[in-house]
């Protein structure tokens, strides 16, 4: 049985999406579709609408068979370790023949130029990379600097077009990550159809993006039955119920109790040591916590962007100091080895079948809760979870230790 891989956030899983799943089927002429996806924290750094079961629900529910959860410790890091995190997982499981992720063009013969050319980092890159960063420009900008300067010196400018567009960075970083781990995966590309990554406004009767959509559940007049058009109907079913039990929607505001007792609590020095807390951050966020307007997370935000501080950075290192992120567990050589367990949220007919296969192809162990081994990035996401459940209406113990007793979702 041929088997697609998808990497996905489904934050929440719309009719975009949908297609996405659709068209990912058919031009991969594959039977069955396994998913990756984050969990409760997201790639900018913001705590996904719905827990992870719930979207995990929605995706098996569209027409995935299997899904598998992205530890957060790879789930909300920059393009590179977010997809280096994917692909790494999509490759463990021994059964998945091909990746299909979307990209503002749909062409996928540039980004492989610049992947075989990139992949292993030419000093001529680096060089230029960090000469960039030091000038203060956001890593997209720097690294699309730095790769033009590279092909344009190699006689490729045809190839080089703007990886601040987040789709072709990801995109690219997948194909570099299939190349780093010598992977057999084949990928494959789909265009994104009438509604752009991240766009906040809506333009179309059927498609909008997950942030549109979020803007209007999240907005002072906001109504779940403002998404009805844009959604399946399965994610609105999933949602009113995650509604009505006081898990959904949450936001960032949800946290700012928590996070800023984090704040106050600690010194500058241990701020430091918290992952993503670069470039005398510490020192940034010390100095504007005494001339904030309010306590929320909305105006820390706003106080501390700058240039070189964006808005998707300054929320990981809040995410990293909110759940107690160490520099040490998520340095460069740790996430480079990999993932060392593939942890399973949910299943239909079909993924159940995968996951038999799986017993004796995949390249790690397969688990179904968080009491079935202890990773250090297991222990990470089960706490993860902890932090996530303080969101709740009814926050309880048994939301709380949710990652040791809830089974995978089978639809």
């Amino acid at each position: 049985m041929s088997t697609v891989g998808v990497i996905v956030e489904y934050n929440p899983l719309h009719n975009g999406h949908l297609y996405h799943l659709q068209q990912s089927k058919k031009i991969t002429g594959s039977e069955n579709v396994v998913a990756v996806m984050s969990g409760h924290f997201l790639q900018r750094g913001e705590p996904a609408l719905a827990d992870k079961w719930a979207r995990a629900e929605m995706a098996l529910r569209a027409g995935c068979d299997l899904v598998l959860e992205l530890p957060v410790a790879y789930s909300s890091q920059p393009a590179q370790w977010f997809a280096y995190g994917s692909i790494a997982m999509l490759e463990a499981t021994g059964v998945v023949d091909s990746v299909c992720f979307g990209s503002e063009s749909g062409e996928l013969e540039s980004l492989r130029v610049m992947a075989s050319l990139l992949t292993e980092e030419p000093a001529d890159f680096t060089a230029v990379l960090a000469a960039r960063l030091k000038e203060g420009l956001p890593y997209p900008s720097a690294f699309t600097a730095a790769a033009t300067t590279y092909l344009q010196a190699n006689g490729l400018e045809e190839h080089a077009f703007s990886l601040t567009q987040p789709n072709h960075t990801l995109g690219l970083h997948y194909l570099m990550a299939l190349r780093k781990i010598n992977s057999s995966i084949t990928p494959f590309t789909l265009r994104r159809e009438k509604s752009e990554y991240g766009q906040s406004d809506i333009t179309d009767g059927r498609i909008a993006s997950a942030t549109a959509l979020r803007k209007l559940l999240l907005g002072k007049s906001g109504s779940l039955g403002q998404l009805a058009d844009y959604v399946p109907h399965s994610t609105l079913e999933i949602l009113t119920r995650e509604i009505d039990a006081g898990r959904a929607p949450i936001h960032w505001e949800n946290f700012s109790r928590p996070l800023f007792h984090e704040l106050f609590r600690q010194e500058e020095a241990r701020l430091a040591e918290n992952a993503e807390v670069s470039e005398g951050l510490e020192h940034r966020i010390k100095g504007v916590l005494p001339e904030l307007s309010e306590l929320s997370v909305a105006s820390l935000l706003h106080s501390l962007k700058t240039k070189r501080y964006t808005r998707t950075k300054l929320q990981r290192t809040l995410l990293r100091i909110l759940l107690g992120h160490r520099k040490e567990l998520l340095n460069p050589e740790s996430l480079a080895a990999g993932v060392e367990y593939i942890r399973v949220l949910g299943f239909n007919e079909r993924g159940q079948s995968l996951l038999h296969d799986m017993r004796t192809k995949a390249k790690v162990p397969i688990i179904t809760s968080a009491a079935k081994g202890n990773w250090a990035y297991l222990n990470l996401d089960a706490r993860a979870t902890a932090v996530y459940s303080l969101a709740f209406r009814n926050a309880a113990p048994s939301s709380a230790m949710r990652d040791y007793t809830q089974p995978p979702i089978r639809v």
